[in-house]
C-alpha cells in the first residue's frame, strides 16, 4: 500500500499538561493497523469529541490523538473482500475518535467490524448530518416505539432539545406523528424548536420544578433525555404509568437523584441507550430506518458545514454551550 500524506486536527498535550489543537501533515502508515483505509471525506462534532479535545481522560487516554468519533467516506485500501476500493462507507463509534484516530483526520484505519456500507438513499454529507448524534435520537425513539409509546398516547419530553441527540429526536418524532414538548435553556431557539416540529417548550426551571418531590403529576408517555442528573430525576417522576424514559447522555451531570417509587408504583421504564458498542445488525437496522420511512427533510435546516480549519471554534462554542443541531466537518474543502 502507497503511504500518503494527509492533514488531521491533533490535540497535544504539553510537559506542563496543557493541551492544544493543532491541524498537522501526518502519514498514512502513522496510522494503527487496520483492515481497511478510508479516505474521509465528512465527519461530525459531538460532545464527545469536543471533550476529547480538551484532554478529557474519561474519553481519550493518549495524546497526542485526533479526535471524531463519526466519519464518512470512501475506501481507499482493503484487505477483507468485503470492501472494494470506491465503496462509499461509514464508520461511527465503537472506539474510533476514542483512543484511535478519528474522523477529524482525512484518512483513518479500521478494523473490518467497524465498516459500514453507506445506505443507498443517503449522501456522504447528509449521513454526517445524522452521524452519532441523529443515531443515537433514532436509537431512543426505537426503544420508546419497541416498549409500547406511540403517537395517540400522550406527549414525549425531550431534554437538551437544540443539542445533536435532541435537536434530531424532536424533529424525528414529530416526523413519525408524536406531539413533543422541548426543554431548552436558550429562549432564543424556541423558534427554531417549533420549526423541528416541538408543539410545546419548557426553560429549564420549568422542567425541574418539584424536583425535592417523591412522585410529581403524570405527564409524559415517554423522555428522551440527553442532560442527566435533575433534569432526568424530575422526568423520570412525572412519567406516565407503564411509561419508558431512554437516557443518552450527561451535559448536566452524570448523577441520578432519584427514588424507587416512580418504577415501584408507576412501572416506568429507564432504559440506558449506548451508541458506541451498538451490534452491527442492530447498527444496520436503525441506519436503513433514518434513509428510509425516518429519514426527516429538515436536515439541511438543522445543520451547518465548516472545514477543518474552521474546527477549532466550533469545538470551543460547543464546550461553552453555544451550539445547535448538527456541525458537519468538510475534511476535504481547504484541504
Amino acid at each position: 500500500m502507497k503511504y500518503i500524506s494527509y492533514k488531521a486536527l491533533i490535540v497535544s498535550e504539553d510537559e506542563n499538561g496543557n493541551f492544544s489543537r493543532n491541524i498537522e501533515d501526518r502519514f498514512t502508515n502513522d496510522l494503527p493497523e487496520g483492515d481497511v483505509l478510508v479516505q474521509v471525506r465528512y465527519s461530525s462534532l459531538n460532545y464527545k469529541d469536543a471533550l476529547s479535545s480538551t484532554g478529557n481522560r474519561g474519553v481519550t487516554k493518549k495524546y497526542p490523538h485526533t479526535p471524531g468519533i463519526d466519519a464518512a467516506g470512501m475506501v481507499a485500501w482493503s484487505r477483507d473482500n468485503k470492501f472494494e476500493v470506491g465503496t462509499e462507507v461509514l464508520v461511527c463509534g465503537h472506539d474510533l475518535g476514542m483512543n484511535t484516530p478519528g474522523g477529524f483526520g482525512q484518512y483513518i484505519s479500521v478494523p473490518a467490524e467497524w465498516v459500514l456500507p453507506k445506505p443507498t438513499p443517503l449522501s456522504l454529507k447528509k449521513s454526517m448530518q445524522i452521524g452519532t448524534a441523529g443515531f443515537t435520537a433514532a436509537q431512543c425513539v426505537a426503544a420508546l416505539i419497541d416498549s409500547g409509546i406511540s403517537p395517540t398516547n400522550g406527549p414525549v419530553l425531550v431534554t437538551g432539545a437544540t443539542g445533536g441527540v435532541g435537536s434530531i429526536a424532536v424533529a424525528l418524532l414529530s416526523h413519525l406523528g408524536f406531539t413533543v414538548t422541548a426543554v431548552t435553556g436558550k429562549e432564543h431557539e424556541h423558534s427554531f424548536l417549533h420549526s423541528l416540529g416541538a408543539e410545546s417548550i419548557l426553560n429549564r426551571e420549568q422542567a425541574t420544578v418539584g424536583e425535592d418531590r417523591l412522585l410529581l403529576r403524570e405527564r409524559w408517555q415517554g423522555v428522551v433525555d440527553t442532560v442527566g442528573g435533575n433534569m432526568l430525576a424530575t422526568a423520570i417522576k412525572s412519567t406516565r404509568y407503564d411509561g419508558t424514559v431512554t437516557c443518552c447522555g450527561n451535559v448536566s451531570s452524570g448523577d441520578l437523584p432519584i427514588n424507587i417509587y416512580p418504577f415501584i408504583l408507576r412501572g416506568v421504564k429507564l432504559v440506558g441507550i449506548d451508541s458506541a458498542e451498538c451490534p452491527l445488525e442492530k447498527r444496520k437496522e436503525i441506519w436503513d430506518k433514518l434513509a428510509g420511512e425516518w429519514q426527516i427533510a429538515c436536515l439541511e435546516e438543522m445543520s451547518i458545514t465548516i472545514t477543518l480549519q474552521e474546527l477549532d471554534a466550533s469545538i470551543e462554542k460547543m464546550l461553552h454551550g453555544g451550539v445547535r443541531g448538527r456541525i458537519v466537518v468538510d475534511l476535504q474543502e481547504d484541504a
